[in-house]
């Protein structure tokens, strides 16, 4: 195992810079999810930590050394893609063992590490199996086998699970967490999926056009998000982001949005003045009917998607289309009068010309 330190990183191409001066520290064992919308610079990031792009400035370090003028193989990392790449003629065994062999490792070794990996990722029947009789899924976890095998000091995973159906994700969500935790390798995720960055890491790195907008815990992003980016950027259903105007009522801060609707804000926002122009942040799970205490919003539902436990109710609020989740054993229908409420504690206020929160 081993740390990951990038030092103002910058990659281009020609007079194009996609990636500007990213700095990073990925402590011995952690695992780390690069999560962006496409075209944010995540695996090209990647790629640069693996040594398959060379990096224009700055510094990799791996284990404390740097990095820059090492090949991929002199860097001790293995790295899982979003293509399965498995040699069709190979049986599974052959597949998982073929980067040993290459090393000229003793044969008991192999079978020994090939059995091990296999055990962990329950792919002990499907040895004598060749890629075109496996799923895709089961193929995944081959892929995955063969890097646990070189036993590497950083596992780097670029979009390994967006060819696999819905179903089948969340199952291997689940093996790579769990994986991680059995093994305990340094890990590198890249991923434009949200929720697959929130599931399994321990710190969640926000990028948009070559910068990082802001790093924490999943929890961390979620409840205080730097900026508008990040805030429609973590959670599903995306937050809903509303214009309004500061304003104050009997000494409480509220906000008021275009239709005249008042809520009230928490007084632990700063830097806000009534008057100022600001964009409400509102989480579609925290409008809900049936809070105990809570400002009220009413509506009328303009569109109900129940998704089995919960319904997302869609109605109109200052102007704007705003997403509500609630219980999905309530009738709610189209045209329907609706009433949320919201804790006032839970409205995020964004600076509504720079963006950053309040």
């Amino acid at each position: 195992m081993a740390s990951v330190t990038l030092n103002t990183v910058r990659k281009s191409y020609g007079a194009l810079e996609v990636i500007h001066g990213v700095s990073l520290d990925i402590q011995d064992g952690e695992f780390v999810a690069l999560v962006g919308p496409s075209g944010c610079g995540k695996s090209t990031l990647l790629r640069m930590i693996a040594g398959l792009e060379e990096i224009t400035g700055g510094d990799i370090s791996i284990g404390g050394e740097i990095v820059n003028d090492l090949t991929p193989r002199e860097r001790n990392i293995a790295m899982v893609f979003q293509s399965y790449a498995l040699y069709p003629h190979m049986t599974v065994a052959e597949n998982m063992g073929f980067n040993l062999r290459l090393a000229k490792r003793p044969k008991a070794e192999i079978e020994e590490r090939v059995g091990e990996a296999a055990r962990m990722l329950d792919l002990t029947a499907l040895l004598d199996r060749k890629p075109s009789q496996l799923s895709g899924g089961q193929r995944q976890r081959v892929a995955m086998g063969r890097a646990v095998v070189r036993n590497p000091a950083v596992f780097l995973f670029d979009e390994p699970l967006s060819n696999l159906d819905a179903k089948l994700r969340v199952q291997m969500r689940s093996e790579i967490k769990t994986l991680h935790q059995r093994v305990e390798t340094t890990s590198i995720y890249v991923t434009h999926d949200q929720i697959e960055a929130m599931t399994l890491a321990d710190r969640v790195v926000v990028l948009n056009k070559g910068h990082i907008e802001q790093q924490g815990t999943p929890l961390e992003l979620y409840k205080k998000p730097a900026n508008l980016f990040v805030a429609a950027f973590i959670g599903s259903p995306a937050m809903n982001l509303l214009p309004a105007v500061i304003e104050a009522a009997d000494g409480v801060p509220s906000v008021r949005f275009s239709d005249g609707t008042l809520l009230p804000i928490s007084k632990n926002h700063h830097g806000i003045a009534r008057g100022q122009k600001v964009t409400v942040g509102l989480r579609p799970e925290h409008l809900n009917p049936d809070i105990g205490d809570g400002a009220v919003i009413k509506g009328t539902a303009l569109l109900v998607e129940p998704t089995g436990a919960q319904s997302h109710v869609v109605f109109e609020l200052g102007g704007q289309q705003v997403t509500a989740i609630v219980d999905g054993e309530r009738e709610i229908h189209h045209d329907d009068p609706f009433e949320a409420k919201i804790d006032p504690e839970r409205v995020h206020i964004f600076d509504a010309e720079t963006g950053a929160a309040l």
